[in-house]
């Protein structure tokens, strides 16, 4: 066999060439040029396959995952997915022998071929109800779509540790959590051409159209389904713009790394070396479109890492409201301190007008309880989930308003960098309203920002300057198809208004016009009622202390 270089930390890492041994033949592992130091120790390896001996490793690419791992005199052994090696830890023989179980991996059939794509530093984990971690078996199921249990993985901070399976990982060393969307179709149930508002009401009278959404998972192997009328099926557009079977969805809003306070997190810059994805930590907030995207781009490019499109939020939406989701109303994080990972313990009782018997937001810190609201691990936390269990994906409802890649076009057909020269995305582009709050610059365009990227990167919509045309909408974003849209009132003097959808009267900011051309999702803390996954309202693109973002990876 070939020479293996290898090297001791906590353990032995042991690379590519292996040998089975069995009760007739046993194969040395550890032969030739090696470290002087551990020139004594002697390794050798068994290699099972769905039960049968071989003497070669399956490739990453043969479906197999590692099973389990026996090693005796006390070492243990654990699968390196990444360099797809073996490290073997807590040698205290001099002959130690580890038997390799692979096996197929596991699926799940109903996701007809989208199952979880793990590379490049994605570890698989199960997370338990109290919020520990575990590295996942890829081998043992893991997850499951049918029983509302989507699967979810971490990016650590020290990539260089190598956890066994089912061996906890602590939070400590976790930079992010991802949750897998697998790619579907869905049956269109509102072809969204809504106009106008449907009328002015009350707000005990607006109609609930909430309605189970159906989805079939496909491949992208699979003809797209193109459908655009009620009843038809589409192709979710989430997944055709980068021709994926899913994607891997932040599982919390954006956290600021190291920040202490709100006012830490308050941050318009362009470092990448500031984001977690993390429970209970402070939202990265007050940040442009521009910087937001570009920390999103470039935190895993080998991941295909982006900031999430407006078609995306719809993705996630619509599997939440179907029968491998939630298929309710979200519970909206009311942390007045911007952590993520809240949730609201009752359902709050009024909109955005605050009054004495609503459920409106606590001041609370990690750790600490109180009467309105719970963290994500809690029986009502865990409400605030698109799964309804600790495994579904995090603050998309209330928290900060989140901005995401979709913006409208101007009437030229450029791109619109934002509202004017004051208020504006940080993207080179024309300004939609350059007089707009007395500006008074003279300016029509930015061109000191950054370029757009590919046009992959975000959804465009046709030129509006009708803030209730919400028909530029495209099917699958979430919104048009949530009308018919109202406008109600708070009180009987019908004073206090707000615009609302009809799916749980969730808010309805309006269409994206040359004013306020970006989308932001999920409403904020303050919002109440109106905050949910279907909400969507929209603004200049420029940073604001209640907005946040989302990162995708599409593997």
């Amino acid at each position: 066999f070939c020479g293996l270089i290898f090297f001791l930390l906590t353990g032995i890492i042991i690379y590519q060439s292996y040998a089975m041994y069995e009760q007739k033949k046993e194969y040395d592992v550890m032969k030739g040029s090696i470290p002087s130091f551990l020139s004594d120790y002697d390794v050798k390896v068994a290699i099972l396959v769905d039960g049968v001996g071989t003497d070669t490793i399956p490739s990453k690419e043969s479906g197999k995952a590692l099973e389990e791992i026996i090693c005796d005199h006390g070492a243990s052994g654990s699968w390196d997915y990444q360099n797809w090696t073996l490290v073997v830890k807590n040698m205290n023989s001099k002959r130690t022998k580890c038997q390799l179980h692979f096996k197929s991996k596991y699926t799940e059939s109903i996701l007809n071929g989208t199952d979880p794509v793990i590379k490049d530093g994605l570890i698989p984990v199960t997370i338990e109800n109290n919020g520990k971690v575990k590295k996942a078996s890829l081998g043992s199921e893991w997850y499951r779509y049918e029983e509302k249990r989507w699967a979810n993985a971490v990016i650590l901070e020290d990539e260089s540790v190598i956890y066994g399976e089912g061996e906890e990982i602590p939070e400590s060393n976790i930079e992010s959590y991802f949750v897998w969307v697998p790619r579907y179709r869905y049956q269109i149930f509102n072809e969204g051409k809504y106009t106008d508002i449907e009328s002015e009401i009350e707000l005990a009278d607006y109609q609930n159209k909430a309605q189970e959404i159906q989805v079939v998972f496909e491949t992208n192997g699979v003809k797209e389904s193109t459908d655009t009328g009620v009843g038809g099926w589409l192709t979710h557009p989430a997944f055709t713009a980068f021709d994926t079977n899913g994607m891997w969805v932040g599982k919390f809003e954006t956290g600021y790394k190291g920040a202490t306070s709100t006012a830490e997190a308050q941050k318009n810059e362009f470092d990448v070396n500031k984001v977690e994805i993390k429970p209970l930590v402070y939202s990265w907030r007050e940040i442009n479109v521009a910087n937001a995207f570009q920390n999103s781009y470039h935190y895993k490019r080998q991941l295909e890492s982006h900031m999430m499109k407006n078609t995306e939020w719809g993705a996630v939406a619509y599997l939440s409201h179907s029968k491998y989701g939630i298929n309710q109303k979200i519970r909206f994080n009311n942390n007045n301190n911007y952590f993520t990972g809240y949730a609201s313990a009752t359902e709050p009782t009024c909109g955005a007008i605050p009054k004495s018997d609503c459920n409106w937001w606590g001041f609370i810190l990690p750790g600490e309880e109180e009467t309105r609201i719970q963290n994500y691990t809690t029986s009502n936390g865990v409400l605030g989930s698109t799964t309804g269990n600790i495994t579904g994906i995090y603050d998309m409802s209330g928290g900060s308003f989140e901005y995401v890649m979709g913006l409208m076009k101007a009437e030229n057909g450029e791109l619109i960098s934002g509202q004017n020269s004051q208020a504006n995305s940080g993207f080179n582009g024309v300004f939609g309203c350059p007089t707009c709050n007395n500006d008074t610059s003279g300016l029509t365009e930015l061109t000191t920002g950054i370029s757009f990227p590919e046009p992959k990167y975000y959804d465009v919509y046709e030129f509006n300057n009708h803030w209730l045309n919400y028909g530029i909408s495209v099917l699958g974003d979430a919104m048009s198809e949530m009308g018919p849209f109202f406008q109600v009132y708070y009180d009987i003097a019908h004073t206090q208004k707000a615009m609302i959808g009809s799916w749980y009267g969730n808010g309805s900011g309006g269409a994206p016009t040359h004013v306020s051309p970006w989308v932001q999702r999920g409403g904020a803390l303050y919002s109440g009622k109106e905050a949910d996954i279907f909400a969507f309202a929209t603004h200049t693109g420029a940073g604001y202390n209640d907005k946040s973002y989302r990162i995708v990876l599409s593997i």
